[in-house]
């Protein structure tokens, strides 16, 4: 619920009882995507703390709504317990590079989005070493995504601009956060058709890769390798645009 008012020390616990449920959404929607020894209760625990501190730094003057601030937070915790973990190793950042610098580098030559056997054969390595090499770096990809992407008192992120921006949605939205939808959604329209239903049915539906896989009709594991690259080209393909 939207506050209009500073909360009073004994409002914060409520504010926190009230959002609770958004550690529940962020925690689901991030499990997949961290590393295997980082698990959902790891996970919700990094978000409460975020959660906490959103509710000590809330400060409604600055004119936004908790649940932002807060799911800003949530997800930032998230994400420094990762790195705390010391998980982003150097070897994986110039994998997910090299990945994303081939990935571009081949449109320009072929005009279209490179198959992923075009990908293997341009990095010399065989379809399947390929494949093994995008889940490997699947997690860097959730993680520079979910960075921010402007200097907004919010901190919003690619998959903020990706999740549920319809029209009227944000009618107070300036020329310059318009100006980067549009860049988010001209880069989204540049995935493969089959990359592009599970970036929607994910992030705009909330389903699970499971659930994914029974709607297309492919296994759990493909559904996998599809979200991992999808991320990947996101990001290598925003970052031509933004940079």
């Amino acid at each position: 619920m939207p506050y209009t008012h500073n909360p009073h020390p004994d409002d914060k616990s409520q504010l926190i009882r009230d959002h609770l449920y958004l550690v529940d959404i962020i925690a689901r929607r991030m499990v997949t995507q961290v590393p295997s020894y980082m698990n959902k209760d790891d996970i919700k625990s990094a978000g409460m703390i975020g959660l906490l501190d959103a509710a000590n730094k809330f400060d409604p003057a600055k004119n936004i709504l908790f649940k932002t601030f807060a799911e800003y937070r949530i997800r930032g915790a998230i994400l420094d317990e990762m790195r705390k973990l010391d998980w982003f190793s150097r070897t994986l950042r110039d994998k997910q590079n090299k990945i994303g610098r081939t990935i571009f580098d081949l449109e320009l030559q072929l005009g279209r989005d490179p198959e992923d056997h075009e990908v293997a054969k341009a990095m010399n390595i065989s379809l399947d070493e390929y494949r093994s090499m995008v889940g490997e770096v699947s997690h860097l990809g959730c993680v520079s995504l979910n960075e921010t992407l402007d200097k907004s008192e919010e901190g919003r992120s690619f998959l903020d601009y990706l999740v549920d921006e319809r029209p009227g949605s944000m009618p107070g939205a300036n020329i310059e956060e318009q100006q980067l939808t549009k860049k988010v959604a001209e880069v989204l329209a540049l995935l493969s058709e089959k990359e592009r239903q599970v970036i929607s049915l994910y992030y705009y539906e909330e389903l699970t890769q499971k659930e994914i896989a029974e709607v297309l009709e492919l296994t759990e594991g493909r559904i996998s390798q599809l979200h991992s690259q999808a991320l990947i080209k996101l990001k290598a393909k925003l970052d031509a645009r933004l940079y």
